[in-house]
């Protein structure tokens, strides 16, 4: 199915891909246009006027306004496609998903991110941010304490909310994912999380959400 009016600004980086394996499960195609962040077309004002944050993915909308984060962005095409339900079909559903979206954005995934910032990504990111090399092994020693705390709370359970694969189980999967690429990799000895991963690597939508930049033995995105 096709959203003509809608334009996603994509790129090879983690936050883009959440999108595109969302959009593979909704067997949904966008027009997009690729933005090179590895040279920092995203910080250009020609995309900053469009987003100001200097992120990706954006969404621009038919009336030109942008979204500029992946879950609003998921929450918005949820709205316009709700089924398959990769949210939820009843307000407890959506509140348990936005739940451990949440605790794994929190939690773990915002601190692999900085950590790759301040360490494996420093020279790529020195001279466009604030950066804090002397944080990164704290950093990661706080995601992994956090993965290990979230792999008790997920017990036997197929997905992070149960029997639904939702767009939580997206988003912790594919910064896992990149983390692995960036010298991250989490805990496989874990009670749960190692099936789980492999569950969700099983999906068509993660290999499909690869963007086709990525290379051998380079940042997963």
């Amino acid at each position: 199915m096709r959203e003509p009016a809608l334009l996603l600004f994509d790129a090879l980086s983690p936050a883009p891909r959440t999108v595109r394996m969302y959009l593979a499960e909704k067997q949904l195609v966008l027009p997009t246009q690729q933005i090179d962040v590895f040279s920092g077309e995203n910080r250009a004002p020609a995309y900053l006027a469009l987003n100001p944050a200097g992120q990706t993915p954006a969404l621009q909308l038919a009336n030109g306004q942008t979204l500029g984060e992946a879950i609003a962005i998921m929450e918005y095409l949820e709205e316009l496609h709700p089924t398959p339900p990769l949210i939820g079909s009843t307000a407890e559903e959506r509140a348990q998903t936005r739940q451990w979206q949440r605790r794994a954005e929190l939690n773990i995934t915002e601190f692999i991110h900085n950590a790759y910032h301040y360490a494996e990504g420093l020279k790529r990111f020195e001279q466009r941010i604030p950066v804090a090399p002397e944080a990164a092994p704290g950093l990661k020693c706080i995601a992994q304490d956090r993965i290990a705390w979230l792999d008790a709370m997920l017990g036997e359970h197929p997905y992070l909310a149960g029997d639904r694969f939702t767009v939580a189980d997206i988003w912790l999967y594919v910064w896992l994912d990149f983390a692995d690429s960036v010298g991250q990799p989490f805990d496989r000895t874990l009670a749960h999380l190692p099936h789980w991963f492999d569950r969700v690597a099983a999906r068509p939508s993660a290999a499909a959400s690869l963007h086709p930049n990525c290379q051998v033995g380079g940042v997963r995105g």
